[in-house]
């Protein structure tokens, strides 16, 4: 066999695929066969994908239009002979292509993660023995063999189950392990459907079952998936996206100054070298050194702020973008839902009963409709608790970090609900000792097990399973008063209908009391004279925290949309719960839509599909990515949670994916942008909100930054046009944005979050990083920076002695001055700065002080006096000085009443 057939293996039987695949049941694959079949079909190995070398890499770093403009700044300090500048200003551009560098390599090992997950080693039969070999040894047609705790190493189609259970959660997102059988399927069946089928990577958590390998490697279902994460864009974040922008006109803004300053001077016949000066003095003055550093720490305090809030972010522009997200797309179980399974409603002698608590913890009552609990005067309730505990072969512990369970989650929540009314599950199954039992099998859907009452008294069979596998064996009801009745026609199927609506998982309960001789049970004791006890419904709940940080989110207009692998009726009801959708929402009501619907759907439907409902269910790894790309083809900024190898693709998609850290897979952390130490819905929202605030202090910074450089751009401009001597030297403009950039500017990147930021909309992504009205202030700003520096320049040297070099200080402390007190208007861009607290940022109260300390020693000290060309100043020009920051501050604070009072009316 050299190539293998294109197949829908789980709609074909058995025999027939093994016909296909020329493989003996008994014997396997001869070691010979299967030497010429790997060389044939490749290692059972995932393919690594080529890229670009890191070199390559690291230089791409280099390419932005801000970068470009620092590495000018470095050419122009190194052509003044300011080393020291060079070595500052090109430090700032390493490091940050370093950072960028790392958190790409971060991304890339999505995939090496994923080829780790499958290497693991398989028992399989060749020759007719039993052999452990390296699963990238396998190939199509090796009958391998599973037992609880293996994973499975190559897609399989099942030739034999024995209680096989899977867990695929990592795959399809299903929140309970899959009970497996050998039947054959419908074509049209999605991934988590296919009960025939044991996939690569899956984890066997009971039972045991035997599979013929029809796919290894890159044509496995994970290797699809490694297809997708290769082929998922890495979207450049909003920020990124504006602070390109935004670097563009800075550069063109820039070189036009600069020229026109040379060109100007040349037309006046000025010498071209003192021109030339001129025009890197100016440039030096417009490029905001600062910038890179200022977003870089400022994102790192938003990376600080989240970790104690349990979200760890591994690439910091991801900081940024939670704050513009507009559509959260989370997954189900765990994030949204406590995933711990849960009794919430039990039937039992047709009286209804009503559970509280959450989870395996013991803790919660049960009432009636009524609000009372008897458990003595329902011995129906009570034979149906302990055939939940007795029929069960799991058990829940006590652990440090809460109560947890060792089996299967049904069975838990089973022994939870029995433990709420009082019983000991210990005493239990020690009055009630198990003498056989009848293992669940997929094709009856049920469990028995037989147990002994006492010396003399009749020995009693506990049957738990399908409300179909059940009934039809019942021929009476268990009644509260312990005498059976003939069941009411049709009140069964109504009590599981209305639990099923809740979106609840029912299982049925019955008994059977046999001979006291009896020690064994076989499925023709079930088959007649079974009492029906009753039903208990249970449900994975959602997450208190979550529901609020749900409806926190919507008030924010950020959607919710649900994603998962589940069934429909347990996504729609949990989605109600959630808020998600309405009291009408279900799959009938089309507000859900599951994997068939999407594979039905062209890509412009889709579209249109996933911008209205709020709920997917049964959806696979490819349809998750398509929901993710639909959504972002109207322009939304999109957050993916996800947990497992199935979400990875959506989450590398995704403009910040976001990976669970406790249940989440190495492939989906390794794709994601952020992980949640917690797992937890309203982590995210947390998250959110420091987003917010980030790219406000963000804008802050921008905002105080650029009337410096403007102003400095222009006085250097005005001079050239009016013939006079520059009143700031390039030197000192280097002081001015390096040391106020550092210890002013990067102060407000420790501003608290302002008032009432999650009830704003998400920002617009086409919107620019600055608005009109910024762009006003900052002109504004930049203007009375000028006509003060330049204004107290002309005034020094006409009345009080003509010493360029105390004019010189003089103007550089009306920018740095100026620059301080305008950074308090900055604090908020709307509000008064005394609304705020005026202490509640002693960060920024630090940097007055040590920039204040340093503009003295700038002015006094000697050897400052000599390296800067600086002069001592007296009195009169600290008044000018102070006189014209004051008037800066009072003039925006003014700029911005007038514009609340316009808003407000």
């Amino acid at each position: 066999m050299d190539s293998l057939p294109e197949k829908v293996w789980h709609s074909l039987k058995s025999e027939e695929v093994l016909n296909v695949l020329e493989s003996d049941p008994a014997k396997g694959l001869s070691n010979q066969e299967a030497a010429r079949r790997l060389e044939a079909f490749g290692p059972n190995e995932l393919t690594p994908k080529k890229g670009q070398g890191p070199l390559i890499r690291f230089l791409l770093q280099f390419k932005q239009p801000l970068v470009i403009i620092l590495l000018a700044a470095t050419a122009i300090t190194l052509l003044l002979q300011e080393y020291v500048d060079s070595i500052v200003i090109f430090g700032v551009v390493l490091v940050n292509a370093i950072i960028g560098f790392v958190q790409e390599s971060k991304a890339l090992k999505a995939i090496e993660a994923l080829a780790k997950a499958m290497v693991s080693e398989a028992t399989v039969l060749r020759d007719g023995e039993r052999q452990r070999v390296n699963s990238s040894k396998l190939v199509p047609g090796d009958i391998v063999l599973l037992q609880s705790g293996d994973k499975a190493p190559a897609d399989m189609r099942l030739i034999k189950s024995r209680e096989l259970q899977v867990d695929e959660s990592a795959l399809t997102g299903e929140s309970v392990p899959v009970q497996k059988a050998e039947t054959v399927l419908d074509e049209d069946m999605v991934i988590g459907d296919r009960y025939n089928m044991a996939f690569s990577s899956t984890l066997v958590t009971y039972g045991a079952g035997q599979g013929v390998v029809v796919s290894t490697g890159d044509r496995t279902e994970i290797g699809r998936i490694n297809e997708l994460i290769a082929s998922a864009d890495i979207l450049e974040t909003p920020l990124t996206q504006k602070i390109h922008h935004f670097s563009n006109i800075l550069l063109y803004a820039i070189l036009a100054m600069a020229v026109a300053t040379f060109i100007i001077g040349f037309i006046r016949g000025q010498d071209l070298v003192e021109m030339f000066m001129a025009s890197v003095a100016l440039a030096v003055g417009a490029i905001p050194e600062g910038l890179p550093a200022a977003i870089t720490i400022t994102l790192a305090i938003g990376v600080s702020r989240m970790a104690k809030r349990n979200a760890i972010i591994r690439k910091l522009p991801a900081v940024e973008t939670l704050g513009s997200t507009m559509v959260i797309c989370s997954d189900k179980t765990g994030t949204l839902t406590q995933n711990q399974m849960t009794v919430q409603d039990i039937v039992a002698g047709g009286i209804r009963y009503s559970l509280t608590g959450v989870g395996y913890a013991p803790e919660g009552e049960i009432r009636d409709e009524e609000g009372n609990f008897d458990l003595e005067a329902n011995l129906s309730l009570q034979e149906l608790l302990k055939a939940g505990v007795l029929c069960n072969d799991s058990t829940v512990k006590k652990a440090e970090e809460g109560w947890r369970v060792e089996g299967d989650p049904t069975e838990g929540a089973l022994l939870t609900s029995a433990m709420k009314a009082g019983y000991s599950v210990q005493q239990l199954t020690s009055d009630f000792p198990r003498l056989d039992t009848i293992p669940f099998e997929s094709e009856r859907q049920y469990m028995a097990s037989l147990h002994d009452q006492g010396e003399g008294k009749p020995r009693i069979i506990y049957v738990k399973g399908s409300i179909e596998s059940i009934c039809v064996e019942c021929s009476v009801i268990y009644g509260p008063d312990g005498e059976p009745d003939v069941p009411k026609a049709g009140a069964i199927t109504q009590w599981v209908e209305s639990m099923a609506e809740k979106g609840l998982r029912v299982l049925a309960f019955a008994r059977k009391e046999v001979s006291p001789d009896t020690t064994e049970i076989t499925h023709a004791d079930l088959e007649q004279g079974l009492e029906f006890m009753g039903l208990q419904g249970m449900i994975d709940p959602p997450r208190p925290e979550a529901m609020d940080a749900v409806e926190a989110c919507q008030a924010a207009g950020i959607r919710v949309k649900m994603i998962t692998g589940d069934h429909a009726g347990t996504a729609a009801a949990i989605a109600q719960q959630m808020g998600l959708c309405g009291e009408s929402c279900s799959y009938h009501t089309r507000e859900v839509l599951t994997g068939k619907d999407i594979a039905a759907l062209d890509d412009q439907e889709l579209v249109e599909q996933a911008d209205s409902t709020a709920v997917f269910a049964r959806v696979s790894p490819e349809q998750k990515l398509r929901l993710v790309e639909a959504l972002q083809k109207r322009d939304n900024v999109v957050a993916m949670t996800g947990d497992g190898v199935n979400d990875a693709p959506a989450l590398r998609q995704a403009n910040i994916g976001v990976a669970m850290g406790i249940t989440g897979t190495e492939v989906s952390k390794e794709s994601s942008d952020m992980i949640l130490t917690d797992d937890n819905f309203a982590t995210i929202k947390a998250a959110v909100e420091e987003g917010r605030g980030v790219f406000d202090n963000l804008v802050k910074f921008i905002t105080w930054t650029l009337p410096t450089n403007g102003g400095e751009g222009l006085v250097i401009l005005i001079a050239i046009l009016l013939g006079t001597a520059l009143p700031i030297l390039p030197l000192q403009i280097l002081w001015i944005n390096m040391t106020t950039a550092l210890l002013l500017g990067l102060m407000l990147a420790f501003e608290p979050k302002e008032e009432g930021i999650m009830q704003r909309m998400p920002r617009d992504p086409s919107e620019p990083i600055l608005t009109r009205t910024l762009i006003e202030r900052i002109v504004l700003v930049s203007l009375l920076l000028v006509l003060g520096a330049f204004g107290l320049f002309k005034l020094e040297i006409a009345f009080v002695g003509g010493d360029e070099s105390l004019a010189r200080t003089l103007a550089v402390n009306v920018f740095v001055f100026g620059e301080m007190f305008y950074l308090f208007n900055c604090r908020s861009i709307t509000r008064p700065v005394w609304t705020l607290g005026l202490f509640s940022n002693m960060f920024l109260w630090a940097g007055v002080g040590i920039m204040t300390a340093l503009q003295l020693l700038f002015t006094y000290a000697p050897f400052m006096n000599s390296i800067f060309q600086s002069a001592p100043m007296g009195w009169t020009e600290w008044g000018m000085v102070f006189a014209n920051s004051l008037l800066i501050y009072l003039v925006v604070e003014m700029e911005k009443w007038v514009r609340r009072r316009k808003a407000e009316g």
